[in-house]
């Protein structure tokens, strides 16, 4: 059955409700679900909690939310680049739980795998370990974290084909597939969509069975820290071949 969507735009739209915990794929601005994002700013919802690595940048990504008033709390591990979440988390109007990266993921992929918390020595001794069941394996210390259950998921692939089935591409993989397993409803926007047994079996990153609404993105990618080095002149070049 395809989950292709010809108007993603309603059906995200009315799955959407104020307060609901929504987790988002991406890194940075790499792989992030813009054309999705950009349906939640514009259906106005609000009191969001928001698990995701990061929060975007400045009138990009997530951080057209945060311009926008719409996240109340914010579940992350960086969140640097945006001047919306500094001003807004000193003012007081923004609740956040700083996760360390790698427990973030785990804490994603626990949700969709059914396994309600699990211990990890990360945080242990620190201010992340704070309030949270500590326990003694063998020696050593670790401290309970909780799986994210969130309702819905956004996430950006490469390439779907029309049941569903995921491909990422390159470091724009990141935290996709952990918010995928993650949501409840799980929408999904693509780069190239194809037609089933177009993706081989060995080349999908996430089953279809994640995925409940899909839609082809057509956002332009946005480039965070662009990054240049000189050409090598022919001089240069002929001395590397000597």
């Amino acid at each position: 059955m395809s989950k292709v969507s010809d108007d993603i735009a309603a059906v995200l739209g009315e799955t959407l409700r104020d307060g609901m915990t929504i987790a988002v794929g991406g890194f940075g601005l790499c792989g992030i679900p813009s054309d999705l994002i950009e349906i939640v700013r514009d259906s106005g919802v609000g009191g969001l909690t928001v698990a995701s690595n990061n929060l975007g940048v400045d009138g990009k990504g997530l951080g057209i939310l945060l311009e926008n008033g719409q996240i109340d709390k914010v579940l992350s591990s960086y969140v640097g680049e945006n001047k919306y979440f500094m001003q807004q988390y000193i003012d007081g109007k923004l609740d956040v739980e700083f996760v360390p990266q790698g427990t973030l993921a785990e804490r994603m992929r626990a949700g969709g795998s059914g396994i309600p918390a699990f211990y990890t020595a990360t945080g242990y001794g620190t201010p992340i370990a704070e309030g949270k069941p500590v326990a003694e394996f063998d020696g050593r210390h670790y401290v309970l974290e909780r799986a994210i259950d969130a309702d819905i998921a956004l996430v950006h692939a490469h390439t779907a084909d029309t049941y569903g089935n995921l491909r990422y591409r390159l470091t724009a993989r990141n935290f996709n597939p952990l918010a995928a397993m993650c949501g409840r409803t799980t929408f999904a926007e693509a780069e190239h969509l194809v037609d089933p047994g177009e993706i081989g079996p060995d080349d999908i990153h996430t089953p279809g069975v994640f995925v409940h609404h899909l839609m082809r993105s057509t956002a332009a990618k946005d480039i965070e820290q662009r990054t240049t080095r000189p050409r090598p002149d022919a001089a240069d070049q002929k001395q590397e071949v000597a």
